[in-house]
């Protein structure tokens, strides 16, 4: 697939965008912003960018008082970072006060690659997903990411964006000019089995569904970018007709989108789930691409688990 750019930097680019349509919005970093991009919103907007330093507890906690005071905080850093350090002031500040404050974490997942494990969010989705009223959006594309922040910024309530650090493949080439929360995308149609993906495994999912195609498989892929909402509809949709199901994500075993969409369908719809993530561990440095082959996150990864399902049904 064609490589477009990374999610973090169209994360930058709508940020810039929407500050010229939008004199409310205001945004802060963690001494991250020319990593986080969101440098290019600083640049044209100087008065409105707030460099909180290395403190991402304290940024979550002034994003909460400017949100209270009328205005759109989206406060940056990486997803490690921002999620378990500012967890408690994401809790009582923002959720628990419903604020209307936007998160980005940026660089999320392992294919951050050779920062190692301190900086590779891998359970961001997960925690985000607990905090009560927040939306969680991880979007597959630039294009889809652009959407996102702006519906993100007309969102009235708090949301988390997902971002990664390496260029993403290209799922819209014709663009996204709308996000809707709460709404999968079918990127691929078919009748043998689904795969459901979010963030850079939904680009994973479209290969796999290409290599399957080419066995007689049809796959039909759910690009689920609005994780918390989850569409369930499409996911019962989906399970009723194609019987077996794919869950894809750069994340941890428990508490992201395979545990989302397993509690859809053990109440509605039983049928096969096989889940691709990292599973219970770590992981290590390396080459993105070295530790997405290391840690089964491929598209090849994907068809396999899509044989497995289909083999269950």
């Amino acid at each position: 697939m064609q490589l477009g750019k990374a999610t973090r930097e169209a994360y930058g680019e709508a940020l810039a965008a929407l500050g010229a349509e939008m004199p409310e919005l205001v945004v802060l970093d963690a001494d991250l912003s020319k990593s986080t991009m969101s440098k290019k919103f600083a640049d044209k907007f100087p008065d409105r960018f707030f460099n909180m330093g290395i403190a991402e507890a304290n940024m979550v906690g002034v994003a909460a008082g400017l949100a209270a005071g009328g205005k759109i905080p989206f406060a940056s850093s990486f997803a490690s970072f921002l999620i378990c350090k500012g967890f408690d002031q994401l809790r009582m500040a923002v959720a628990y006060q419903g604020e209307n404050a936007k998160f980005c974490g940026t660089h999320a997942g392992i294919s951050i690659g050779e920062d190692g494990v301190s900086q590779q969010g891998i359970e961001d989705v997960a925690l985000a997903c607990t905090l009560n009223g927040f939306v969680v959006l991880v979007p597959a594309d630039e294009h889809e990411m652009r959407a996102a922040v702006r519906a993100a910024a007309h969102h009235h309530g708090p949301v988390y964006l997902r971002a990664g650090r390496p260029k993403a493949p290209v799922v819209y080439p014709g663009g996204k000019d709308v996000f809707t929360i709460g709404k999968a995308d079918t990127v691929r149609d078919g009748k043998d089995v689904t795969i459901i993906a979010c963030g850079l495994m939904t680009g994973a999912a479209l290969e796999a569904a290409e290599a399957l195609a080419a066995q007689g498989i049809s796959a039909r892929v759910l690009n689920m970018a609005s994780v918390k909402p989850l569409d369930d509809d499409a996911v019962r949709n989906a399970a009723r007709q194609t019987g077996a199901l794919v869950v894809a994500e750069e994340h941890i075993a428990h508490g992201g989108l395979g545990s989302l969409v397993a509690m859809t369908v053990a109440a509605a719809v039983p049928v096969p789930v096989e889940f691709v993530n990292m599973g219970n561990r770590y992981a290590e440095s390396g080459t993105p691409e070295e530790l997405l082959a290391k840690y089964g996150l491929t598209a090849a990864d994907i068809a396999a688990a899509a044989k497995r399902a289909m083999a269950r049904k």
